[in-house]
């Protein structure tokens, strides 16, 4: 298979004096009815060499594992309506702007904290200091995805929520088909790794620098798996 990057992507860059490939995994869409071992096997393991990393979206193993919350489970409040009109829209979506993310918080972190996390956050963005809401929110909250229909419709309909410690999943993975994994979330702001095989304990960073440009994109591409591979030749 000739890999392809995704449209405006690299498939191959140099990170600290090295090339590293970074191939898109496209597959169907990915539902709480899937399984990972049935996804890994029917789109993956065939095209994997030894010393390969396959990162997994964090929103991919979200959905898996069940971690999603309806709309038609969710009731805006007052102060998910009157909260929500004060976040700043960013390239990667309105995050918490969005009434339903916004209500989802509350009722992850309870609305005291998120009152107290929306005084600070107003506070110190006077001082040009960002992202003070979700470091006092925590609960995962920054990880909120979903309730975003113009990509895919059925994200429409569904919150994601974030995961908490992916590693023993990964080192499962590790020991059953023997490459490295990771579960990573990346998007057009940052990324943060969730999980990996113990192999790969404190490459987190250099990972995080391969990954950052985020080539699987947030587009409909429907390439929620990547291939990262060192190139030594």
């Amino acid at each position: 298979m000739e890999f392809q990057p995704n449209p405006g992507k690299k498939l191959i860059i140099e990170v600290s004096g090295q090339r590293w490939a970074r191939y898109p995994i496209k597959t169907h869409f990915i539902s709480e009815k899937d399984s990972l071992a049935e996804i890994l096997e029917n789109y993956v393991l065939a095209y994997l060499e030894k010393g390969d990393i396959v990162v997994l979206g964090q929103k991919i193993i979200s959905i898996l594992e069940g971690k999603v919350v309806y709309k038609k489970d969710l009731k805006i409040g007052f102060w998910a309506s009157f909260l929500s009109g004060f976040v700043k829209k960013t390239t990667a979506g309105f995050s918490v702007g969005n009434p339903l993310k916004m209500q989802l918080a509350i009722n992850l972190a309870g609305l005291p904290r998120i009152l107290l996390a929306s005084i600070l956050a107003g506070v110190c963005k006077v001082f040009k200091i960002y992202g003070v809401f979700y470091w006092v929110a925590g609960h995962q909250i920054s990880q909120i995805d979903g309730f975003y229909d113009k990509i895919f419709p059925q994200y429409g309909e569904m919150g994601i929520l974030g995961l908490k410690n992916c590693d023993n999943l990964c080192q499962n993975f590790k020991e059953k088909y023997g490459f490295f994994f990771l579960v990573a979330d990346v998007n057009d702001l940052g990324g943060n790794i969730l999980g990996k095989s113990r192999d790969l304990i404190g490459k987190e960073k250099l990972m995080l620098e391969i990954l950052k440009d985020n080539p699987a994109t947030q587009s409909n591409c429907q390439t929620p798996i990547l291939i990262l591979r060192e190139l030594r030749i």
